[in-house]
C-alpha cells in the first residue's frame, strides 16, 4: 500500500454510514471502522463496507491477556479487513500472540499495528495518570521498537513522531498518524496534531482524518483537499 488518507468514519449507525459514503460518487475512500460503529452494528457493518469496494482499518486497539487477544484476533482475521490495531503498551508477549491468532492458515493476514500514545494524551497527563515520567518521545520510540521485534507492521502514532519512529525502524516500518487537522480547522481534543501537508513532509505513511472531513459542510471537498495535501 502507498500513502493514503483514511477517513474516520466514527458514525453511531449504519445507516448513517452508508448516507456518509453515499457523498462519494465513484470514489472508494480507505475507511476506518472504529469502537462506536462496530459495536453498534458488529461484524456485519465491516462486510458490507468491504463489499461496497473499501479497503478497512479496523481500529478496536485491542489490549488484554495474549491467549485472550490472540483469540480475538484469529475471528478479526476472516473479516478480510486490511489493517487491525492494538495496544502496544499490552507487552510483546501479547503483539506476539496477535500476530499468531491474525495470521491464517495460508499465511495471509492484515496487516497489524500498535498504538503508542493517544494523540489525545499529553506529557502531563501520561505522567500524572499512567506515572510514566519519560519524555514522550521516549516512550513512543520504545513502544515502536518493542512492535517491530513482535514483528508487528508499524504503530500509530502522532505525526510529530513518525519521522523519528521511521529513523528508528526503517521506512518501511508504517506510521498510521491521526491528530491530523487543516491549518484553519479546529483541533478539538487532539493534543499533538499537524496539517496534512506536514503530516507528508515528515513521512506519515497514512493519516486518520475524521470531523475535518465527517463534520464538514461539504465531506467530499474536505476529503479531496486532504488527498491533495497529503497524496500529491
Amino acid at each position: 500500500m502507498g500513502r493514503d488518507v483514511i477517513v474516520a468514519c466514527d458514525f453511531s449507525s449504519a445507516e448513517a454510514t452508508y448516507a456518509f459514503l453515499d457523498r462519494f460518487e465513484g470514489k472508494k475512500p480507505f475507511c476506518k471502522i472504529g469502537m462506536e460503529l462496530y459495536y453498534a452494528e458488529g461484524p456485519e457493518i465491516v462486510r458490507q463496507i468491504k463489499a461496497r469496494g473499501h479497503k478497512i482499518f479496523l481500529d478496536l486497539k485491542l489490549h488484554d491477556i495474549p491467549n485472550t487477544v490472540k483469540k480475538a484476533m484469529a475471528v478479526l482475521s476472516r473479516l478480510d479487513v486490511d489493517i487491525c490495531n492494538l495496544h502496544a503498551a499490552g507487552t510483546t508477549a501479547m503483539m506476539q500472540a496477535a500476530l499468531e491468532g491474525l495470521t491464517r492458515p495460508d499465511g495471509t493476514r492484515p496487516l497489524l499495528i500498535a498504538v503508542t500514545q493517544l494523540t489525545s494524551t499529553d506529557q502531563e497527563a501520561m505522567e500524572r495518570d499512567l506515572l510514566i515520567k519519560e519524555p514522550m518521545a521516549d516512550v513512543v520510540m520504545h513502544y515502536a521498537e518493542c512492535a517491530k521485534r513482535a514483528g508487528l507492521d508499524g504503530v500509530v502514532c502522532s505525526p510529530r513522531e513518525a519521522e523519528a519512529v521511521h529513523g528508528r525502524c526503517g521506512r518501511d516500518f508504517l506510521t498510521v498518524t491521526p491528530g491530523v487537522r487543516f491549518a484553519d480547522g479546529d483541533i478539538g481534543d487532539q493534543k499533538r496534531v499537524m496539517t496534512p501537508a506536514e503530516a507528508r513532509r515528515i513521512g506519515s505513511d497514512y493519516i486518520v482524518v475524521g470531523r475535518p472531513i465527517t463534520a464538514a459542510d461539504d465531506p467530499v471537498a474536505a476529503y479531496e483537499r486532504c488527498v491533495a495535501e497529503f497524496v500529491g
